[in-house]
């Protein structure tokens, strides 16, 4: 790509020099931390005249949308990962929606998926390669906490909305509030913030602890970046419900061996484990199950919410429980069917939690850029936040940005409420809420 430096460069009616759909030349000379660093990280073939294409669709001016609206999707091993890929084909089923539909203003929707191999150093790198050689108006995706921390401030120097749909720290949204000006075009479309997924956890116990026979439970947590606000949450929160805390345990991140803490829950006494698992859930279960232990098993349990998991497992998710964004059979709203039913048919299988997420994030970005009229960041974060989206996960609302936790999804029975799943018989069934329950809790029958 060629490009002499001026052949872009306009002055607005105030005189003021702009730089083509990227902003004004100072904002450009901001965000050229960023093309040093990629041109040194990515080995793309980078030079001055690629300035017009690395500024493109910033947060200031009015530009309306002439051509496809791009979208890049940032996605764990999205060929070989039922979370990653839930993200990507989410992304591509809302995309495809869009454009058979009209498209945005009569534009197609188009996305380009990309791996970050839930690693930081690659997530920013891909990130670029968004910015940088394919001009996307906006960015979505991302599971692992640890890898949203490290766009983070891209996101701020590029003014690029992105709208996350796996990673659940608040960190992100602190920053929104802390400094909204830098910091505004973050949104987490879901799920909601790790905070609130362990504030829903003990309204999940308040209502279910007594019914289910947990009197006294052991606090299991694996050690990664999204439990810790889980486990500030049920610090806070736990007692409330009447339970009896009798152990609390953060296991090492990577842990495969889970005998040596299942000693140590049976020597409590406790009931129950109550959970937060993603990277571990998998050998945690299966121990479980095998080694039959006399202690019942849920809490937020990231791989049992993979439909297909009982056969994955062969069998040894029965009666586990997991917090949920939805299941294929899940009625949350008058979407979410539906969707379930377009995805398997698509892609001949039903998505992770991420899929909803992500297909809803897609379509409410499209919407804001409808309803704003421009294409341009500082007007679609504004129509983000008067937005109120009904989408497959709930109705999908923001923060403000006086709120601790600025632009974050809202929690709430109105909002968005998370449901609760236990596998029975090879099926998910809904235990909770009330609304949506297909079944009675059931104690596995070694206890």
């Amino acid at each position: 790509m060629v490009n002499d430096g001026n052949q872009n460069t306009v002055r607005d009616s105030q005189g003021k020099e702009t730089a083509g759909r990227g902003g004004t030349r100072e904002a450009i000379l901001r965000r050229r931390p960023l093309l040093k660093a990629a041109g040194a990280g990515t080995g793309l073939a980078l030079s001055a005249g690629c300035l017009d294409s690395f500024a493109g669709g910033g947060g200031g001016g009015r530009e309306e949308l002439d051509g496809p609206l791009k979208i890049g999707v940032l996605a764990p091993e999205p060929a070989n990962n039922p979370i990653g890929a839930s993200i990507a084909n989410g992304a591509r089923l809302a995309a495809q929606q869009l454009t058979e539909n009209g498209g945005v203003d009569g534009n197609d929707v188009e996305v380009v998926v990309k791996d970050t191999k839930e690693d930081p150093g690659t997530g920013k790198q891909k990130y670029q390669e968004f910015i940088l050689d394919d001009e996307v108006h906006a960015t979505t995706g991302i599971f692992t906490s640890e890898v949203l921390l490290n766009i983070l401030d891209d996101i701020a120097d590029q003014q690029k909305v992105h709208l996350t749909t796996g990673a659940a720290t608040p960190e992100a949204s602190a920053r929104v509030n802390e400094d909204y000006d830098e910091y505004k075009y973050h949104f987490r479309t879901g799920p909601i913030n790790a905070y609130h997924l362990g504030t829903n956890l003990v309204d999940f116990g308040e209502e279910m602890f007594d019914e289910m026979g947990w009197e006294q439970i052991a606090v299991l947590v694996e050690d990664y970046e999204w439990t810790r606000p889980v486990s500030r949450a049920l610090d806070d929160q736990l007692g409330d419900t009447g339970v009896e805390v009798v152990m609390r345990e953060r296991y090492a991140s990577g842990t495969e061996n889970f005998t040596p803490i299942y000693d140590e829950v049976e020597s409590s006494g406790a009931d129950a484990v109550l959970t937060a698992m993603a990277h571990t859930g998998t050998p945690a279960i299966v121990q479980w199950a095998r080694q039959q232990r006399g202690f019942e098993f849920g809490g937020i349990h990231v791989p049992m919410q993979l439909p297909s998991y009982s056969a994955a497992t062969e069998g040894a998710c029965q009666f586990g429980i997991t917090q949920n964004s939805a299941t294929p059979t899940s009625e949350v709203t008058e979407k979410t069917v539906p969707f379930a039913n377009a995805y398997q048919s698509e892609f001949g299988s039903y998505p992770v939690y991420t899929g909803y997420i992500t297909f809803d994030a897609v379509k409410q970005y499209a919407q804001a850029v409808s309803t704003a009229g421009y294409v341009s960041s500082d007007e679609v974060v504004t129509a983000l936040e008067d937005s109120s989206y009904r989408g497959t996960a709930g109705t999908i609302e923001y923060y403000a940005s006086d709120h601790e936790y600025a632009h974050d999804v809202k929690y709430g029975q109105d909002t968005v409420w998370p449901l609760f799943q236990q596998w029975q018989d090879g099926s998910q069934e809904v235990i909770y809420p009330e609304s949506l329950a297909t079944a009675d809790y059931a104690s596995p029958p070694w206890i």
